[in-house]
């Protein structure tokens, strides 16, 4: 059984389980979760299975986290584990299955799937599906090797000098605990979609532990993300631009003062 197919009927098993703990109906939780019956039926029977936004409609009405639904076996757990915070926190190492649908070429190189910038809004629902994904611009640059790449196009002004428009290259990044602090990622979360800022940790290792999100540009307002609402990060390691970046001094600048720090010099020595 492929790793798809297991998941899927994880996620079957589960959705029945946790149904028929709340004592529904298919169609009383269909209405609940804003969907058709019969997708219900179809998720529980194994023959589909549900998109993330799907996924994160379950998880927020059952109170259990997305890792739990697509992994563990939740009927082995008793009434009291279920309702216990354990599984409704995120687990940053990523030991828990984490979703990443990936691409390669014909001899089987890894593409880099490109998000443009009139597609990040729907990225938050399809990064998760292997259809979205497989839509995606493609492409590969010889250098980048040994890692899972993604490239995501930035829009607005908040990483000055990096204008809108430019194409940020970033490496997966599945164990949260390497996050390096004050160091650029693309952040992927259900609240702000996505974001590319400098990171900073907030009470790591506590149930409190969110990331804030700081830019370049002083004009912008750093602001905090939960853990628990992050879907990816990427780090970020290259950049394309069709701009180049223009020095902030000027040739003739850096001569003139070169030449006032020279008269300056010989000033001192007169004296």
């Amino acid at each position: 059984m492929s790793e798809k197919d297991k998941q899927i009927q994880v996620i079957g098993v589960n959705l029945k389980h946790l149904r028929k703990f709340k004592n529904l109906t298919q169609q009383e939780l269909a209405d609940e979760l804003g969907i058709r019956r019969s997708s219900i039926g179809a998720y529980e029977e194994c023959r589909a299975t549900p998109k993330y936004d799907t996924l994160e409609k379950i998880s927020d009405f059952f109170k259990i986290s997305i890792d739990h639904l697509v992994k563990e076996d939740l009927t082995q757990y008793t009434q009291e584990e279920l309702n216990s915070p354990a599984t409704k926190t995120v687990d940053i190492s990523g030991k828990s299955l984490r979703v990443l649908n990936t691409t390669s070429d014909s001899a089987g190189r890894s593409n880099i799937d490109f998000v443009p910038m009139k597609a990040s809004a729907g990225y938050l629902n399809g990064f998760a599906d292997p259809e979205y994904i497989e839509e995606l611009p493609k492409f590969q640059i010889p250098t980048l090797r040994g890692g899972t790449y993604r490239a995501f196009e930035i829009k607005g002004d908040s990483m000055l000098p990096l204008k809108s428009g430019t194409i940020i290259i970033g490496d997966y990044v599945d164990d949260w605990r390497g996050i390096k602090e004050g160091e650029t990622y693309v952040i992927v979360s259900g609240s702000e979609g996505v974001v590319y800022k400098r990171v900073f940790n907030r009470a790591p290792g506590t149930e409190n532990h969110s990331l804030v999100l700081r830019s370049d540009n002083p004009a912008y307002p750093e602001f905090e993300i939960p853990m628990v609402d992050v879907r990816e990060v990427w780090k970020a390691r290259m950049y394309m631009s069709d701009e180049f970046p223009t020095p902030d001094i000027s040739l003739e600048k850096l001569s003139s003062m070169v030449m006032d720090l020279q008269q300056q010099v010989i000033k001192m020595k007169e004296k």
